[in-house]
Parts: structure tokens; sequence; C-alpha cells
């Protein structure tokens, strides 16, 4: 296979990424960019890399770059995206796809029109808790899936401007990704509510007057499901959320994001007395680093990883950058490119995902009214 070169841009985020790119088997060079270039200056040196660019259009004009993974600011998102695809490139970008619409059915058409993949990096389709509940369903255990509910409880004060006042749904694509996916359907309608009040000044910069929101939404296939996203002066502990109600079995998430979830399992044993009986664990969850290159399993576990016993430190889940996540994504983006396919999130599963976020807010500001989540 042909080694693929890399551009990494943005360095906050994004420098967890850097060692990955580094030692996938597939990675021919990596390059690197920040606005900030002491940041970059500091990668170069403490992590390595092959090269980094003095600007933007330095990679966009760079013939030997293929692929240009974002994690820069959000409102810049769509506008950088599409300027890498339509540079013959292709991109993999932070969550979330866009913030509006229209930005998202922009970045759809010109993947279509030049053929590149387009893939958005959403972290909570790759944890352990995800791949978990996925072989759950796959295998019968969980039974049928009865009800989803995502939550993303984080408080932004003191982040980069752009955060300020954020409607919160713009941002839940972490509690809105695994419900789409575990349902197999796409998102159709949204009812939403904003709730609280801010600080004046949080609410001029994008009108928006809610720090939380809570949805409700249908899926094409008849499955409901709710998320809430908090985002400012909301006293809640960290925890991107994921809870699967299924007719033999359920996943929670832990209260705090890492702590161990629980399984409820609903006895088969008919009895007389009314209801049936549960049984409920606190597992733990296991690693599922058997389908990544060996070169790169090691990031499942971040600095867990124990080199003189390798299979031992890498039997559970515990450590890796978002519940083990980023080898599992960046490994996804190139394979997708080695073997000329569709990433699996794509840009049509990312717009459903992204865009349902939008409509909410759009539902919330009108107090909760019904809005079809468009087709892209």
């Amino acid at each position: 296979m042909k080694k693929i070169n890399v551009a990494l841009v943005g360095l906050g985020f994004g420098g967890a990424f850097l060692p990955i790119y580094k030692e996938h088997p597939l990675v021919g060079k990596i390059k690197i960019f920040d606005t900030n270039s002491d940041l970059q200056e500091h990668f170069l040196k403490e992590i390595g890399a092959d090269g980094c660019y003095n600007s933007f259009r330095e990679i966009l004009d760079d013939p030997e770059t293929d692929a240009v993974h974002l994690v820069t600011p959000i409102p810049v998102h769509e506008e950088q995206t599409v300027q890498v695809l339509e540079a013959g490139k292709h991109c993999a970008c932070t969550v979330p796809m866009a913030i509006s619409l229209e930005g998202i059915r922009r970045i759809t058409e010109t993947v279509r029109k030049t053929r590149k993949k387009y893939m958005m990096m959403e972290t909570t389709l790759y944890t352990y808790q995800f791949f978990h509940v996925k072989h759950l369903l796959e295998s019968g255990r969980l039974g049928k899936i009865q009800f989803l509910r995502g939550s993303h409880y984080q408080d932004m004060s003191n982040w980069p401007s752009y955060w300020m006042g954020l409607p919160p749904m713009y941002y839940g694509t972490h509690a809105i990704a695994p419900m789409v996916a575990l349902s197999g359907s796409r998102i159709k309608k949204v009812h939403c509510f904003g709730s609280g009040t801010m600080e004046d000044w949080l609410t001029k910069q994008y009108n928006n007057p809610y720090p939380v929101e809570s949805a409700i939404f249908e899926f094409e296939n008849g499955l409901k499901g709710e998320a809430t996203r908090s985002l400012f002066e909301t006293a809640r502990v960290y925890q991107e959320g994921m809870f699967v109600y299924g007719s033999k079995m359920s996943f929670e998430w832990g209260f705090r994001d890492s702590d161990n979830p629980y399984i409820t399992t609903l006895s088969s044993k008919e009895t007389d007395a009314r209801g049936r009986e549960t049984n409920t664990e606190i597992i733990e969850v296991p690693n599922y680093y058997q389908m990544l290159p060996k070169e790169i399993q090691h990031f499942t576990v971040g600095g867990n990883f124990d080199p003189l016993n390798p299979q031992d430190s890498l039997r559970v889940g515990a450590g890796g950058g978002h519940h083990g996540s980023h080898p599992h994504l960046v490994h996804e983006f190139l394979m997708s490119i080695a073997e000329d396919r569709k990433p699996w999130i794509d840009e049509a599963i990312s717009g459903n995902i992204t865009a349902a976020g939008i409509c909410a807010h759009a539902s919330a500001m009108q107090d909760g009214k019904e809005v079809e989540i468009p087709l892209f």
C-alpha cells in the first residue's frame, strides 16, 4: 500500500494525535501546523514530526500532502473542510461538522464533487463503552433496543472566546452520535427545550439564552431518544454519557465520566410476583484493541501501557484518550483512504448527527416546536 502523508492542524487537543500518526504503519510523513508557533515548536521538539507549515495555505498547496486532520476552532470547520477537499486532499475534522445546516450541505456537496474522503472524528463512536454495547446488541444479549439516552455535561468557562455562549446542542454530537449508530437509523424529528439563564454577556455572541438544552429525538425506524447538554453555570461533574435500554439488558454510564458503567439484566424466570426480577452490576469494560495494528494498540490505554506485559495491560480499557478512541479514529480514517472507501462516519452520518443538534437548538428557540431534520 502507498504510504499516506498527513498534515495535522491544531495542536491544542490535536497534539494527542501526533504520536499515533507517527507510529501508524500506513503513514509516510506527518507534518504539523498551529497558529501558536511556540506550541508548534514544542511538539516538533518533544514528539517530533517530518516538518511544519507556516500557514494553512501552505498545507493546501503542498502536493505531497494526501490528507489533513483538522483539530481547529468550531467556527472555522466548514470553511477549512471545504478548502481541504477542494485542494484535492482527504479530510478528517473534529466535531461538530459545522454550525449551520447550510454549512453541512456545503461540505456534503463538496465531498461528492471532489470524491475525497471526509470523516467527522467523533470520539464516542470508538470508546470501550460503545464497542461493548455494540457487542451486546449484536450478540443478542441486549435484546431489542427500547430507548436511548445521551448526556454531555461540561463547564466551558475560561475556554477560548468562540465557546462563550455557544448553544449547547451545537456541540451535542457526543450525546447524539451513539444513539444514531446503535439505532441503525437516522434522526428525523426533534423537540427540544432550553432551560436556565446565563449572565448577559454570555448570551450575546450566538443570541443563545440557554446554558442547558434537553431534546427528544425521533428516529426513522420509530425509536426515540433523549439527550441533555450543558455548557455554562451548571454544577454537574463532567460526563459524556451513553444509556441504552434493551428488552433483556440495559447499559448505563457511571455518574462521573471515568466511573465504570452499570449493567441491568432482566430475569427470564417466570413468577407470579408483580414485575420481573432484575440484577444490576458494575462492570469493567474490556478494551477492543485487537482491531488495530499492533504498532498503535498501546494508545488505547495511554500511560497505563506496560511494554513488558502488553497483553495484560491492554486487557481492560483504562487511561487512553477519550476512553481509548483516538487510535481507532486515526486508523479508520487512514484505512478508508488506503481501501478507497467511505469512512464509517462519513458525510451523511456526520450530517445527521450534527444537524440533529442544530435543529434541536432551533426547536428550543421556538419553545419546543417540532423541527424536521433535513436529509443529507
